[in-house]
């Protein structure tokens, strides 16, 4: 038994915004587009509490949110001129090097349809790069994309139009 073909193809539209509460001379990191998104999760901690007298049941308590890094796959930045963007790398190259503060952005997700509409959209709150994987170099395609980039964040909202 085949899977069923999705009439509609989507890409993903990713923009890189500086966080409210970062240093305002932080460059703009650009918008990319993106083959795959993973990560759009949270898990809330959940802690149980055996109330006493109360046998047919444990009281169960809302801990904190834990989010799972936002994996963005097979895509690229680039700036309005329509070139590579290359800050991403800086951004990334500072954190190792421990250049302080550490820039933080909020990281906008949007889900294209074929018309390029944005169908829906999620926000990260205060991004950093947790890995970064180059591209695969291939004389025969020609394709310069970055094959991953990881970031952990501190908050995701779903964006209502």
């Amino acid at each position: 038994m085949t899977t069923p073909r999705l009439a509609n193809a989507f890409r993903f539209r990713v923009t890189f915004i500086v966080s409210a509460d970062a240093d305002p001379a932080a460059p703009p990191l650009g918008t990319g587009g993106f083959a795959e998104c993973t990560g759009l999760d949270v898990e809330m901690e959940v802690g149980e509490y055996a109330e006493g007298g109360r046998n047919d049941a444990v009281v169960q308590r809302a801990g904190r949110a834990k989010y799972s890094r936002l994996v963005l796959k097979r895509g690229m930045l680039h700036s309005p001129a329509g070139r590579v963007e290359p800050e991403l790398w800086r951004w990334f190259a500072d954190t190792v090097a421990g250049v302080r503060p550490i820039r933080r952005y909020d990281v906008l997700v949007e889900v294209l349809d074929e018309r390029r509409e944005t169908v829906a959209s999620w926000k990260a709150l205060r991004a950093l790069t947790a890995k970064l994987v180059g591209p695969q170099l291939n004389a025969r395609t020609g394709e310069v994309a970055m094959e991953e980039l990881q970031l952990a964040h501190e908050g995701l909202r779903m964006v209502l139009a």
